[in-house]
């Protein structure tokens, strides 16, 4: 699951999962796991609180996405909030699945860039404008390409308003 900072993958995760946003690592459901990036971030909140954010920030995405590669070489199921906007991470999570036989379904949330702005705003979370404006620029593509129809190597993509997303009951496994 792929969207701006903001668009409201965790919301969606936890409405769907019942997740409490404390969670402190993947949490098992019925067929599967989820994964949020709020996760990896309480994992090393305590431990590491005064360490600097430019420090701390590399170490929670490498820590998400360890958790989420992990998983997938284990041949498990997982629905994860993981950043679109960084199509290596899409090819080698859509690889490791492969080895498998597994494939990658991509759920993109999309939303005007004011919309996840007031998105980060409410949750009082907000991305750095710079780090924003890029992920701006790389999900354009995406979108263009997702509308298309394909964003390899995805198996599929489905693309999601934010009242869609909002009116989605659930997220099946197998």
């Amino acid at each position: 699951m792929a969207g701006l900072p903001g668009a409201g993958k965790s919301t969606l995760l936890e409405r769907l999962y019942g997740l409490r946003g404390d969670e402190a690592g993947p949490v098992p459901v019925p067929g599967g796991l989820v994964i949020d990036s709020r996760q990896a971030r309480n994992r090393w909140a305590g431990p590491l609180r005064a360490v600097p954010a430019r420090v701390l920030v590399p170490l929670v995405n490498l820590t998400h996405v360890w958790w989420i590669a992990r998983e997938v070489v284990r041949g498990r199921s997982v629905v994860a909030h993981t950043r679109g906007t960084w199509p290596h991470l899409l090819r080698v999570l859509a690889w490791l699945a492969g080895r498998n036989g597994a494939r990658v379904h991509l759920i993109l949330i999309d939303v005007a860039p004011r919309t996840a702005r007031a998105g980060q705003l409410a949750r009082g979370r907000v991305v750095a404008p710079m780090t924003f404006a890029r992920h701006c620029r790389r999900w354009r593509p995406l979108m263009e390409r997702a509308r298309a129809g394909a964003v390899p190597p995805a198996a599929t993509v489905t693309v999601l308003t934010r009242a869609e997303a909002d009116a989605l009951r659930s997220i099946r496994f197998g």
